[in-house]
């Protein structure tokens, strides 16, 4: 496929790309996980978003509810709808993984705070509305849901960073 072909695939391919890079993304978190010697993370996956969030990431007493975006990384996407109800959760936070044409990490986004403290508070933000209009071309609010602007997330170079931010830190090695 040509450069244009795979970009073109991100957004007629969505859903598949998001199942990549949910994939993805829990095998390389559990992988240095393992390499550092963590063996006790659990992760749980939502059937549907209904509570605001993808992942259910555990380790000890650290329990994470996440919810996880992808943004193109030559993308104009400048926000992300997230859901008041994860804001409701005691760690929530949302991680996007920011990809390039061919699905490899560029880099990592992350929207929340430590691994035992609720997201910053959202509900001043500017509420969402839905990406399809319906038959008049309207689209409605999604009044559960604010648009967090991307230069709220902080950036996040390593899967070690992402990992240390979710659960805390980790011992250097497990060898």
């Amino acid at each position: 496929m040509t450069g244009q072909d795979l970009r073109e695939a991100h957004s007629r391919q969505s859903v598949l790309r998001e199942i990549i890079l949910e994939h993805g993304f829990i095998a390389d978190l559990l992988r240095l996980c393992w390499r550092r010697g963590v063996h006790d993370v659990e992760i749980l996956r939502s059937e549907f978003d209904a509570g605001g969030y993808d992942l259910v990431v555990s380790r000890g007493d650290v329990t994470r509810h996440l919810q996880l975006k992808a943004k193109h990384v030559d993308g104009r996407r400048s926000s992300f709808a997230v859901g008041l109800r994860l804001a409701a959760r005691p760690a929530g936070g949302v991680l996007c993984l920011v990809v390039t044409d061919d699905l490899e990490i560029d880099h990592y986004r992350w929207f929340g705070n430590g691994p035992d403290v609720p997201l910053p508070d959202i509900t001043g933000m500017k509420v969402a509305r839905h990406t399809k209009g319906d038959a008049e071309g309207t689209k409605a609010e999604r009044p559960d849901h604010r648009l967090v602007p991307l230069s709220h997330f902080d950036k996040l170079r390593t899967i070690e960073e992402v990992a240390e931010t979710l659960l805390g830190p980790l011992p250097s090695s497990g060898r």
